[in-house]
């Protein structure tokens, strides 16, 4: 028996909209704040993570392309991955790559020059000036985009290399946005006491 599909099953396609936009007009990756915002006000409002649970595109995505293409991996990742120690350090990471994203953008509002590339697991540069047409907006709104796109690729890189190693939404286990929403339920739980 197949079980009944749901409107929120079908938001993996929110993701391949999202890069399939940015790659063509990198100022679309301001849509990818929705998956940042959203999350923490369910978390702050409802003091759960359903959006984790239910409408995660990327979440979606990564359940979805093993069943797709029958991969079997069901190899349950190293325990070190699923510590409070790797989530909130890999948290921490993940924070100080958006402030030096925001930095970034900062010094091109302060009149730095514009980088137009995208990088890669933070390191490797890839030349995207094909995706910048629009020039009416100012330098520092396209900074911002190339380095949001930059960090939502890098974290899909991550998660598809994971799904490969082990369990599909293996990502999910320390996936920045899970390990924030969660900190969140846990301090409002705390505070309804």
């Amino acid at each position: 028996m197949n079980k009944k599909k749901h409107w929120n099953d079908y938001l993996w396609i929110w993701t391949l909209i999202y890069f399939s936009l940015g790659f063509f007009n990198i100022l679309f990756a301001w849509l990818g704040m929705i998956d940042f915002i959203v999350p923490i006000i369910i978390a702050i409002v409802k003091g759960n993570k359903a959006f984790c649970n239910r409408y995660c595109g990327r979440g979606k995505l990564l359940a979805l392309i093993p069943s797709v293409f029958k991969m079997k991996n069901q190899r349950v990742a190293p325990k070190w991955m699923y510590s409070k120690y790797f989530r909130y350090g890999f948290l921490a990471f993940f924070l100080t790559m958006f402030a030096n994203m925001l930095y970034q953008t900062y010094m091109v509002f302060a009149g730095a020059p514009l980088k137009t590339a995208v990088k890669l697991l933070w390191t490797f540069k890839v030349p995207w000036s094909w995706s910048y047409t629009v020039t009416t907006v100012p330098e520092w709104i396209t900074q911002f985009s190339y380095g949001f796109y930059s960090m939502m690729l890098t974290s899909t890189i991550i998660g598809l290399v994971v799904m490969a190693l082990y369990r599909p939404r293996t990502w999910c286990t320390f996936c920045p946005m899970g390990t924030m929403t969660q900190s969140i339920c846990k301090v409002k739980a705390q505070l309804k006491k």
